[in-house]
């Protein structure tokens, strides 16, 4: 299965809402600076594999520390979709796992952990990798993927930081809106 960048197709969009990781303190584990999700798809034609790659790239030293392989739908539609009953084919397709077939640096692990602790515990950000693998689908396989009803709306990008002990990210949900009742 070859992979392309979201950006290659969808560049402001991708400028958008890429999400960013930002350790802001200087540790052993992963090194203190900030570090984008750059999303990856499969652009096999006919391929439903309904996966993604995240090329965990370290912006200031420019280069990738890990590859992420993370499919979102459930073990049944990945052992229907793969044809067979591996158990640990299944989890690998569905993830999150470090993919064994691109390079890793020692930073990997511990990428792989928030990733999996914190960013996919994210739903709407789970939703708009959803949302651009249709739109991705659509762009490189028009034949198979028509009309999917993939929206380009934006969604809020929200950047998760990790001070002293504690990891923070900003909440998904969307503040209530108060409505007055109006006397008579």
């Amino acid at each position: 299965m070859p992979y392309t960048s979201f950006h290659h197709y969808f560049q402001e969009i991708a400028k958008g809402e890429t999400r960013t990781i930002t350790i802001m303190r200087e540790d052993d584990i992963v090194p203190k600076g900030s570090y984008g999700l750059l999303e990856m798809y499969c652009d096999d034609p006919g391929c439903d594999c309904r996966r993604v790659f995240l090329e965990v790239h370290d912006w200031e030293r420019e280069k990738d520390v890990a590859f992420i392989a993370y499919g979102w739908e459930s073990k049944v539609f990945y052992r229907n979709w793969f044809r067979g009953d591996d158990p640990e084919i299944i989890r690998d397709l569905q993830g999150p796992v470090l993919n064994d077939a691109s390079p890793q640096s020692k930073y990997a692990p511990a990428f792989l952990k928030l990733v999996k602790d914190v960013v996919l515990s994210d739903q709407a950000y789970i939703e708009r990798l959803k949302r651009h693998y249709w739109m991705f689908k659509e762009k490189v396989d028009p034949k198979h993927f028509a009309f999917s009803g993939a929206s380009v709306s934006r969604i809020d990008n929200p950047t998760y930081e990790i001070m002293e002990d504690k990891m923070t990210a900003p909440s998904s949900k969307k503040p209530r809106k108060r409505h007055r009742r109006r006397a008579n």
